[in-house]
């Protein structure tokens, strides 16, 4: 794949009642109904990473950001999943930072 083709997938994660947890954080594969992060190799483990049910999930796709809500997070030893509920695109005109 060409460098120019290239691209991180990130996700950022908010907390109501706490603010942000995550910002930019690296994913594997996204998609509108979860996302996976593979550890293998890496210094931290998926125990590490404070994602719960309830937080708020925030991406962007193409020009709009899309918001959910974690639904489910399971860990393996070298992998973290978590899905995700009701998937939309935020306003175009919102400031999500």
């Amino acid at each position: 794949m060409a460098q120019a083709e290239q691209q991180l997938l990130t996700v950022d994660i908010e907390r109501r009642g706490y603010g942000r947890r995550y910002t930019g954080l690296p994913v594997d594969e996204r998609t509108r109904t979860g996302f996976r992060i593979d550890f293998a190799g890496a210094y931290t483990r998926p125990a590490q990473i404070d994602i719960r049910v309830g937080d708020i999930v925030r991406w962007r796709d193409g020009e709009r950001y899309i918001q959910a809500a974690v639904a489910e997070v399971s860990r393996t030893d070298e992998t973290l999943h978590v899905a995700v509920r009701d998937a939309a695109p935020l306003p175009p005109e919102g400031f999500y930072f």
